[in-house]
């Protein structure tokens, strides 16, 4: 008997790009005409060091503000069109976007738990005097961070981070917990062990199933090359290319000039 159930169809946030441009001492570092994130469930962009990728995705965030151009979110939390290069960084995780740090960021003086609650916390829970309420941030979230603490293995919820490695997974960790409709990754593997960022890729493809937008920046190229759907591969500031990932590593430009052989 066949199933004539319906499949439900997955809206996508997507990212648009549009003339965006920002400069430093003088000198362009990005400058993309028109780009388009999220066509493909998990998208990759790469390129050599230098090429702009950071700075895109901070641009993106508005942690980097643009010289000129408009950045827009189409299906934000499943509305309509929001033009993120108007709002805030603030702004962003309630519109489902959400974006993992490049450089480790941790808090020394809070534990693990603590620094898993804090990334959930609402602003109005964020004052002394609504100390009080702590335990509604706890029951709201507690399920949910025990399960990522059992998952990844981190042991006691309230001890402190302790190698880089483990400060990293809390990043992304948090960045999970704010359940994100696109997700931004800045090099989310490095500094983890081959078995860690097994499972991290395991919920990143769990994620991009359940219709979160998904857009990594990444120097393992493995990971890249196992995990994208598709591959934006970006140069000296502007995105000159994208296909699959075999398109990608077996382009010759792509070989001679960028990644040479021993990286394909």
């Amino acid at each position: 008997m066949v199933d004539d159930t319906p499949v439900a169809t997955i809206i996508r946030p997507q990212i648009h790009i549009q003339n965006a441009v920002k400069s430093f001492s003088g000198r362009v570092v990005v400058d993309v005409d028109e780009l388009t994130l999220g066509d493909h469930a998990i998208e990759g962009l790469i390129g050599p060091n230098g090429a702009g990728k950071t700075t895109l995705m901070r641009m993106i965030m508005h942690s980097t503000p643009l010289d000129r151009g408009t950045i827009t979110m189409s299906n934000a939390n499943g509305g309509g069109d929001v033009v993120i290069s108007d709002l805030p960084t603030h702004w962003m995780a309630p519109h489902g976007l959400v974006k993992s740090n490049q450089v480790i960021m941790d808090f020394d003086k809070l534990t693990i738990l603590d620094s898993m609650l804090l990334a959930i916390a609402q602003a109005k829970y964020e004052q002394p005097h609504r100390l009080f309420v702590e335990t509604q941030v706890y029951d709201a979230a507690v399920e949910r961070v025990h399960e990522y603490m059992e998952y990844f293995e981190l042991g006691d919820p309230y001890r402190f981070a302790g190698s880089a490695g483990e400060k990293k997974l809390l990043d992304i960790i948090r960045c999970l917990l704010l359940e994100p409709r696109f997700l931004l990754l800045d090099e989310p593997t490095a500094g983890l062990p081959d078995d860690v960022t097994e499972k991290v890729m395991a919920i990143i493809r769990d994620l991009a199933v359940a219709g979160t937008s998904v857009v990594i920046v990444e120097h393992d190229l493995n990971v890249i090359w196992n995990l994208s759907d598709d591959v934006h591969f970006m140069a000296e500031g502007s995105v000159v290319m994208h296909g699959s990932p075999a398109e990608i590593r077996e382009n010759k430009t792509v070989i001679e000039k960028y990644l040479g052989e021993g990286h394909v």
